[in-house]
């Protein structure tokens, strides 16, 4: 891709759909594709979940952000739409660790076609503890990246406890919020806001899967040139480099088009040919 954009996305306008400020990070890497962008912030996208559990979400992560990006095009008039929505929860591989999934989609309603760029990492903010004095807040708070991470109070140790205050970030309004909850009950839920605005943290891992998505409405087909060529399977089958038995890591990668449907085969980037012993079921069973 040039400096000038893609032909494909270059002066097209695009809504990011967002209340929580994610166009800080969106807008400045998708605008290397020359996209212009509207920021629909008087979009509610909390009508689709909240972190905060005040509404839950009707559908999984992907379901969710499909639906906020059609919303937002009809809440616009522009022909894409741009949004992104995070999960936390154990990591798929590695299960006693925390792990977010942020996802960012672009939805072109010029050919109904969808690029979602994504990212996994254990590098996230999710926690949460019950305090029962002034002590146990601090100490989370000072954990946790407070100020800059903002905090949430509940009115309880339990997931139906109601929300006392969120998005706290002043430290005098943390100290009268924890002396008046706990002057009503006997504990308190505190927990780290995961709202993009304020959580310095998730914003990041947004931004990483914004440049995924870069690089794929930026990878084009080589044989009919349409944005989007990218990875839709992995083969196993890695031979073992001491006794050559297939394992279970990738051998070959399939690229795919989903306009012409080319496919292609390549080995993956960057990767080992042959795999470490320790990965072999025969080696290492």
């Amino acid at each position: 891709m040039s400096n000038l954009g893609h032909p494909h996305w270059s002066g097209q306008t695009a809504v990011i759909g967002t209340m929580h400020g994610k166009e800080a990070v969106i807008a400045p890497i998708l605008g290397a594709t020359g996209l212009r962008f509207e920021i629909a912030k008087e979009f509610d996208t909390d009508q689709f979940g909240t972190f905060t559990r005040d509404i839950a979400r009707q559908g999984d992560q992907f379901a969710t952000v499909r639906a906020k990006a059609k919303a937002a095009l009809a809440w616009s008039h522009a022909s894409i739409a741009i949004a992104s929505e995070g999960s936390f929860g154990p990591h798929l591989s590695v299960p006693w660790l925390p792990a977010n999934l942020e996802v960012v989609l672009l939805l072109d309603a010029r050919t109904g076609r969808e690029y979602i760029g994504k990212t996994l990492t254990t590098r996230c903010t999710q926690a949460h503890t019950v305090i029962r004095s002034l002590h146990d807040a601090e100490k989370f708070a000072n954990a946790n990246g407070f100020p800059e991470h903002a905090l949430v109070i509940r009115t309880g140790a339990g997931d139906d406890a109601a929300v006392l205050a969120k998005g706290i970030q002043d430290p005098d309004r943390l100290v009268a919020l924890v002396n008046q909850g706990l002057s009503r009950w006997p504990e308190l839920m505190l927990e780290v806001d995961l709202r993009a605005h304020l959580n310095p943290t998730r914003m990041e891992t947004i931004a990483t899967a914004t440049l995924d998505l870069l690089r794929i409405i930026t990878t084009d087909c080589p044989h009919c040139q349409m944005p989007g060529f990218d990875v839709v399977e992995r083969m196993a089958g890695l031979p073992c480099e001491a006794c050559g038995t297939p394992t279970h890591l990738t051998r070959l990668e399939i690229l795919a088009c989903q306009v012409c449907q080319h496919r292609l085969e390549r080995l993956p980037d960057n990767a080992p040919t042959v795999a470490d012993p320790g990965r072999c079921d025969r080696c290492n069973p």
